[in-house]
């Protein structure tokens, strides 16, 4: 606004200096022209007596009897020494010994081809002269007054307009200023809001937004997703690290203590019976290999947590299954056991992970379900996925249970074992890019379904 004002007043200023310049420009021809009209024949005061000064001279306007107000133009005549003189017979007005007097000198003012500015009784005029034969001169003078006055109207007016104009245009900035940058006001308020901990706060649309704005919003809206996807990311991970902290001492502190128990009963001598000390034994290496297996468990999840690489390869599931149904009949001879996977059905993966994996779940239900309830190990190939799954007619969970059961150390019921084999087994599906899911209710069983998806499917063999 400042430029555009500074832009304003030199346009006017050289509009109005230019205007001026051709007014005085035309005021100063019609002089030169008089001059040059009374010049061009060697006329005396006498002759010019004598021809009546033609219509013009004998004009009472054009002598200044224009009463108060200023005329418009004077014609003087003066001696050399710039004394004014009678003018066809007429004797000199006030406005004429005015003129005189303000020129003074009539001899340069004739040499000089321009006219000058005279001022006579307050008023401004452009006055030139010519030199007759005698020896007198003839001052011709035109007022400018009208002129400056059309100056000041218009110098009036163009400021006037510019500011009107400057004003407008002021406004509707601002109003187009705050329309627009109202979505910029938005994005300040909801980042203070998420500063002050509203991580769900979002920068609404805006009609009025420009596209760079609106790209700026979108940006600045999936950035505050992403942080907000990484704070609760990381809490999660906090509180899961946290609980798993506690669970894994108390885990290891039963058998830790069940082995210091021992040890400081033989310390002190109190095992002295040979069955005793055999039966202490036994207990500590049976603490021993649970202490060992929680940790190797516990190694395995934190590799897991780690997305380790996985050494892929083709891997018949069908034969993995077969595996674990032999191994769970040499435990278990009563168990009725049923394979459902068809000749050979391969899949790109970790063998030793998907491996773990059918153990996991077949160890689960050897552990948590009676020994002649039946079991059933299925594969197969639907849409491009693989699905394997561990079914069985043992109790089953109720809701609240289901929905924990891959949590680490959780044991329905305070059953057996260490709750981490189904943590494992979903590290280990998810490693490879896949879903597990379990299908339960009390009374009917437990279904667990491991999920391939197709870019870790192979095809069938």
């Amino acid at each position: 606004m400042a430029l555009l004002a500074v832009g304003v007043v030199v346009a006017t200023a050289v509009s109005l200096v230019g205007m001026r310049h051709y007014l005085i420009d035309q005021i100063d021809a019609e002089l030169l022209r008089t001059r040059q009209s009374l010049g061009t024949a060697p006329l005396t005061m006498e002759q010019l007596d004598a021809l009546g000064a033609v219509t013009l001279v004998r004009d009472r306007f054009l002598n200044g009897d224009a009463g108060d107000r200023a005329p418009d133009s004077l014609v003087a005549a003066t001696d050399r020494r710039g004394r004014a003189l009678a003018l066809a017979g007429y004797e000199p007005t006030d406005g004429q010994r005015a003129l005189a007097a303000a020129v003074a000198d009539p001899a340069p003012l004739a040499d000089d081809p321009e006219p000058h500015d005279v001022t006579v009784r307050d008023t401004a005029y452009r006055v030139t002269a010519t030199r007759l034969s005698d020896g007198t001169f003839v001052l011709v003078a035109a007022s400018t007054d009208a002129l400056h006055t059309g100056v000041a109207k218009a110098l009036r007016l163009d400021l006037g307009v510019g500011t009107l104009l400057l004003a407008t245009l002021a406004w509707l900035t601002m109003m187009s200023v705050r329309r627009r940058m109202r979505p910029l006001e938005d994005m300040v308020e909801t980042s203070s809001a998420i500063a002050e901990g509203d991580l769900t706060r979002r920068v609404p649309s805006s009609r009025e937004a420009t596209a760079e704005v609106e790209q700026l919003r979108l940006a600045l809206n999936s950035m505050l997703h992403q942080v907000e996807s990484a704070y609760r990311t990381r809490e999660r991970s906090t509180a899961q690290l946290r609980r798993f902290v506690a669970d894994a001492s108390h885990e290891l502190r039963t058998p830790l203590a069940a082995i210091r128990g021992y040890l400081q009963l033989y310390d002190k001598g109190m095992l002295r019976e040979p069955a005793e000390r055999k039966r202490a034994w036994e207990r500590v290496l049976a603490e021993a290999d649970r202490m060992g297996r929680l940790v190797d468990e516990l190694l395995t999840l934190a590799r897991l947590d780690q997305r380790p690489e996985l050494r892929l390869r083709p891997v018949d599931v069908g034969r993995l299954l077969r595996d674990a149904a032999e191994d769970l009949r040499v435990q278990q001879p009563e168990r009725p056991v049923t394979v459902d996977a068809e000749g050979a059905l391969t899949v790109c993966a970790d063998e030793s992970g998907l491996r773990q994996v059918v153990g996991n779940l077949v160890a689960n239900v050897r552990v948590h379900t009676p020994a002649d309830v039946p079991v059933r190990l299925a594969a197969e190939r639907v849409d491009g996925v693989v699905r394997l799954s561990v079914e069985d007619k043992g109790p089953g969970l109720t809701a609240e249970d289901a929905a924990r059961v891959f949590d680490r150390f959780f044991r329905a019921g305070g059953g057996a074992g260490s709750g981490l084999g189904l943590a494992i087994v979903q590290g280990a599906v998810h490693a490879h890019g896949g879903e597990v899911d379990v299908r339960t209710a009390p009374g009917e069983g437990l279904a667990v379904t491991v999920v391939l998806p197709d870019r870790a499917g192979a095809g069938a063999g």
